[in-house]
């Protein structure tokens, strides 16, 4: 049935050439045996728009502690509504049949759990706290998370429910947060312990620009930059930064997962971090963390791990919580909104190679789009019956009216 309704919903749908998403080639994804089938991944973020052609299907539960969402979390909230749908179209995008945006673990169920991101006087920190408990007793083995609260420390509250997390074997994928939120450094729930902490690369694998890949609290780096993601409304647009590189390791993860269910947590720190490619400074830098992810490496991985290389939560709050100041509520940093992606102008020259979408236009005109033939041609055999029989039955009418007609000129 996703497959099904992918398919039609796509006619009405922008549509991405799988050339344009280059991540997917260069890093391997594309070759992987996998697709996260059988793992259960959730977004904590503004809500994610099941409706959208390229997320048909990929989302089975969800709920909201914006107070301003609807209650399955799939209604985006705040000013930065758009955020959650663009991060889930590259964990689950179904671009494969849709025509969009293809996720790197397009198997994947998720759950929607929508906070108040860019809603005025949300406590964001305990609705992050209640979404991380929420999607451990839901089921989750991979949390996305998304957002940056722009402060290395984290609240109280964030220590129970990540603990609870990390007890129950759930992985915790964070971004690290982007140089143009005001921070040269990684930050919460990024900089905490046993979290893998995502920072971003440009298409040459060089540190980018705009995500935060500076400091000990990064732990590895993916692309972040010249990617795409699913809008809500239908539409795809242009995005990057470490909010664009964390589920590109989130789908990744669920890929491991989906090939080893049996691998821990900790086994899964481990495997990314043995597996990354080394850049910058020979070993662990504060510009890439322990390197660049290999998805082909990482698949390949078998290391056991008796604890996380990535140190433990419940040790840092039994020998450093009493004595940190509590960081009070700041609110989380709202994203830039994403630019719509123009045509050229006329007689202008295209510059970009790939070049990228005049494709993207929603919706397309319905009568070019291959898929639409596709779906007919098995119809095919049934109109061409039912224009034989209203043929024959004409050529029946017109013999009738000539026979009557020379009746009724030898009565004259």
């Amino acid at each position: 049935m996703r497959l099904i309704a992918a398919v039609l919903a796509s006619l009405l749908a922008a549509t991405l050439p799988a050339s344009s998403q280059w991540w997917l080639k260069e890093y391997g994804f594309d070759q992987a045996k996998y697709d996260g089938t059988g793992v259960t991944v959730a977004v904590i973020d503004t809500g994610i728009d099941a409706k959208h052609p390229d997320l048909i299907g990929t989302v089975v539960d969800g709920v909201d502690f914006s107070q301003v969402g609807n209650p399955s979390g799939t209604a985006p909230v705040g000013s930065s509504s758009f955020h959650g749908t663009m991060v889930a179209s590259l964990i689950a995008g179904q671009g494969r049949t849709s025509g969009g945006v293809i996720g790197v673990a397009p198997g994947v169920k998720l759950l929607s759990i929508s906070i108040g991101l860019g809603v005025t006087g949300s406590d964001t920190d305990a609705q992050i706290a209640k979404g991380v408990v929420w999607a451990v007793d839901h089921g989750a083995d991979v949390i996305n998370l998304s957002l940056s609260r722009n402060s290395a420390v984290w609240p109280k509250s964030w220590d129970e429910a990540f603990i609870y997390a990390f007890e129950n074997d759930v992985v915790v994928v964070a971004a690290s947060g982007n140089r143009s939120d005001g921070s040269a450094r990684p930050s919460a729930p990024a900089t905490m312990p046993q979290v893998i902490s995502v920072g971003g690369v440009d298409k040459s694998g060089i540190a980018s620009d705009t995500s935060s890949t500076q400091g000990l609290g990064l732990v590895l780096v993916a692309p972040a930059e010249e990617l795409y993601g699913s809008y809500p409304g239908g539409e795809i647009r242009s995005w990057g930064g470490s909010s664009a590189a964390a589920p590109l390791v989130t789908g990744l993860v669920a890929l491991m997962l989906q090939k080893d269910p049996t691998a821990t947590s900790s086994d899964i720190a481990l495997r990314l971090t043995s597996t990354v490619r080394d850049a910058g400074e020979p070993g662990f830098d504060a510009e890439y963390g322990f390197g660049i992810i290999d998805p082909t490496s990482a698949l390949l991985a078998t290391g056991k791990a008796a604890q996380s290389p990535l140190g433990s939560l419940s040790n840092w709050v039994e020998l450093y919580r009493e004595t940190q100041a509590e960081e009070k509520q700041e609110g989380l940093i709202p994203p830039e909104v994403p630019a719509q992606i123009a045509k050229p102008e006329e007689g202008q020259a295209e510059t970009q190679e790939p070049y990228l979408p005049a494709v993207l236009e929603t919706p397309q005109q319905w009568f070019l789009n291959p898929l639409l033939y596709w779906l007919l041609s098995p119809l095919a055999p049934l109109l061409w019956i039912a224009l034989r029989k209203r043929r024959k039955g004409e050529s029946m009418a017109n013999d009738q009216t000539k026979v009557s007609r020379k009746h009724d000129s030898r009565d004259l």
